[in-house]
């Protein structure tokens, strides 16, 4: 007989991953909140990306901060605002990741993020498939398909504007703003489809990826920042899943972040 705690906590469990509808949309509060935190963010990498020595943000771990990369650290930063700002029905993710390549060059950070039809493999098993849409010069617009676990399986398609730019050779940048989320129901099957209004979950509203690295001390530098909108917690559950959802945000860059390491090395 299974005993009585485990029930109950099998039952919160149930409700914690079934599917609750929401808006397709954040409402215009909490869209307009991100848009102006996201100003932001973007004014303070355009000043960062201005000069050498300012290029990379400083890590809250320093002191010894380069000798943890040096010997194969990610250094992962949370940069969400203690307070932060008002996103009714929302809630706002910030993540930054540091990484360092020996013998690596830009040239080769490059080659890798720009190389969407080997995505799949360099990311697997999270992206499925990605692919160019359309290009011009250094900007051009992409779509990927996620695969995302934790707790319940959820498959997005990720439509992005990425624009590429550099300070210099060894000093380069990216910016990727997500245009486009969908979350696609039997994903693989005869009967996928993307989720209508009336049935998104609201795991995923927005995602904006910047990349800058700096190739120096005979290696590269990559840090990776990520800005993410979901839904909030359902009222009563934060306890329960509060600490996961605020988590996946961060595995997701981590993950990111090691296997592009890995993709550069080869």
């Amino acid at each position: 007989m299974i005993p009585r705690y485990r029930l109950a906590l099998f039952g919160l469990l149930i409700v914690a991953a079934a599917p609750v509808s929401v808006s397709a949309d954040p409402s215009p509060t909490a869209a307009s909140a991100f848009d102006s935190y996201i100003d932001t963010v973007e004014s303070r990498l355009a000043m960062q990306h201005r000069a050498q020595n300012t290029f990379l943000a400083p890590l809250a771990s320093a002191p010894q901060t380069d000798a943890r990369l040096r010997r194969g650290e990610l250094i992962i930063d949370k940069l969400t605002p203690s307070t932060p700002p008002a996103t009714p029905g929302a809630m706002l993710h910030h993540w930054r990741g540091t990484a360092f390549v020996p013998g690596a060059t830009a040239a080769d950070f490059l080659r890798v993020i720009r190389n969407f039809s080997a995505y799949s493999q360099y990311f697997a098993p999270q992206v499925l498939q990605a692919k160019v849409l359309a290009q011009q010069d250094d900007r051009l617009q992409a779509s990927m398909r996620v695969r995302q676990h934790h707790i319940v399986t959820v498959v997005f398609d990720i439509a992005s504007d990425i624009a590429y730019a550099r300070l210099d050779p060894q000093h380069q940048f990216s910016i990727a703003h997500s245009t486009k989320v969908s979350e696609i129901d039997a994903s693989g099957t005869a009967q996928e489809h993307a989720l209508g209004p009336s049935e998104n979950h609201g795991y995923l509203w927005r995602l904006n990826t910047y990349w800058s690295y700096e190739e120096r001390d005979e290696g590269l530098y990559m840090q990776i920042e990520s800005v993410s909108l979901t839904r909030s917690i359902p009222a009563g559950l934060g306890w329960l899943i509060g600490p996961f959802i605020e988590t996946v945000p961060r595995d997701s860059l981590e993950f990111t972040l090691r296997s592009t390491c890995n993709a550069v090395r080869k």
